[in-house]
């Protein structure tokens, strides 16, 4: 069995949770906001020397020669391979770059014990492959959210409602699965697709993701739907297992959500739906690639998860920012703002073109792929992913015409970026140009990932379940990369 030279992976989950300890004995929320940063820095080191450790080795399943599971004679739980050695960077990095962002006069608001905590949770999520673990962290990550809501004392009625019927619907699908191989498995898939879709926020049961955005602060919005777990549960417990009916559900229900999502950012009065239905239309567009299940599909939605995650969080950052300054922001008027914050307003525009595929950035090849796929596939679908992206870059063009331009703004105090926030963002945007200029290594990266899940669903349902033009994917990506 592969084992990393070095235990990176508990060691980069326990950072956060020793961080988390520590932060909660500080009174002062400056020293907290210093120490987590310490500890949030730590983990993205760990995380980024398993991602280099992981790439001396053959391949595969790599596991921690730490585990303590292995103590016991069981076989390991903490891991990392091929799809989560990326995402466990990415992971740490948004927590990084949120208490980074998080100016002086926003400390309060945000709980950093709780920050590390989620963090360590997902970390967790993101280390494993066993089914029940996974439910397990996933229902616990729930919980900072619900806190949040909690001490704001806002209502916490959609919230629980919603991440009850995931958990129940997570926990019975995956028990009818394990114990029955009938009629009971397959409704136990059903089960486990509709935990993923109500995770995800796709519609009908969307409205609780606007609600956390509306009644808990940002920072613990952004880093509880920008990871997109709900990817991670599908690919992990749905799609190698799933029948063909059943990933037809998940793409038709999120082109859908795509659509009306798209249609409603550009109609909302308020930034904070604004962007809340600007992430549900990018995040469902990924779940759209789930369709056929073939490698060039899933190369789509993978290139489309890492750059989606990586773009809206720097929209959000920067939409954060402008909010610490002004307050709750109306779309309903000109606030007239790039005369103070002219770097802001740069740094708005380019992750919200980011978020939608421009050219030269890092959505802009997922996208080409999606819709490659798509195309020869499905070809009403491809057209429909190309109005869902117009619809969305108006959707962001209409945001920034009204939050920066017009009438100057008139302000007693200094609006300009702080440096901190700089960093924050200019980190994402240089992730985003650099995925953009430079896409191979992505995308080979994906390709394989792509390839071995394919290979794993082959083994499991047998190669009838998946579609011909696998050797027609393959050489449209070689085009792409070309």
């Amino acid at each position: 069995m592969n084992e990393l030279h070095l235990p990176w992976l508990e060691l980069a989950i326990a950072v956060p949770l020793v961080g988390a300890i520590v932060t909660a004995q500080i009174r002062d929320p400056d020293a907290a906001r210093r120490y987590s940063l310490v500890f949030c820095g730590i983990a993205l080191l760990l995380t980024l020397g398993a991602w280099c450790d992981y790439a001396t080795l053959s391949g595969g399943e790599v596991h921690d020669p730490w585990d303590l599971m292995m103590a016991f004679h069981v076989a390991p739980v903490i891991g990392i391979d091929a799809l989560s050695a990326p995402l466990l960077s990415l992971a740490s990095l948004l927590s990084l770059l949120t208490v980074l962002a998080t100016l002086r006069t926003k400390v309060r608001r945000l709980s950093f014990p709780r920050l590390l905590l989620s963090e360590a949770i997902l970390l967790a999520t993101f280390s494993t492959d066993r089914p029940w673990v996974i439910i397990a962290l996933l229902v616990a990550g729930t919980i900072s959210p619900y806190i949040n809501l909690r001490l704001r004392r806002r209502s916490t009625r959609v919230f629980v409602l919603h991440m009850m019927l995931f958990v129940a619907l997570l926990v019975t699908g995956q028990w009818l699965v394990d114990v029955d191989r009938g009629v009971g498995s397959v409704i136990g898939i059903g089960l486990l697709m509709a935990a993923v879709l109500v995770r995800s926020g796709i519609v009908p049961l969307h409205c609780w993701m606007t609600d956390l955005f509306e009644n808990a602060t940002f920072g613990t919005a952004l880093l509880f739907v920008t990871p997109m777990v709900g990817v991670y549960a599908a690919l992990r417990l749905v799609l190698p297992i799933a029948p063909e009916w059943a990933l037809h559900s998940i793409a038709m229900l999120s082109l859908l959500t795509a659509v009306y999502a798209a249609g409603m950012a550009l109609v909302q009065r308020e930034a904070r739906r604004f962007f809340c239905y600007l992430f549900l239309s990018h995040s469902s567009l990924v779940f759209v690639g789930l369709e056929t299940a073939t490698a060039i599909s899933l190369t789509a939605a993978l290139c489309m998860w890492i750059s989606v995650s990586i773009s809206m969080a720097g929209f959000g950052l920067t939409l954060r920012s402008v909010e610490s300054r002004t307050g709750r922001l109306s779309l309903d008027e000109f606030h007239g703002l790039y005369h103070h914050t002219p770097g802001l307003a740069l740094l708005f525009l380019v992750t919200g073109l980011a978020s939608i595929g421009f050219p030269g950035t890092a959505g802009f090849i997922g996208a080409e792929l999606l819709v490659d796929g798509m195309v020869h596939t499905v070809p009403l679908v491809g057209v429909i992913v190309v109005c869902v992206a117009a619809l969305n870059g108006l959707a962001v063009m209409h945001a920034y015409f009204r939050v920066f331009t017009g009438t100057p703004h008139v302000a007693k105090v200094d609006l300009k970026i702080r440096r901190p926030e700089r960093i924050a963002v200019l980190v994402l945007t240089a992730l985003i140009f650099g995925g953009g200029l430079y896409p191979q290594p992505g995308v080979v990266s994906r390709y394989a990932v792509a390839e071995q899940l394919v290979k794993d669903r082959q083994r499991r349902l047998g190669p009838a379940t998946t579609h011909h033009g696998h050797a027609a994917a393959k050489a449209s990506v070689e085009i792409q990369m070309q």
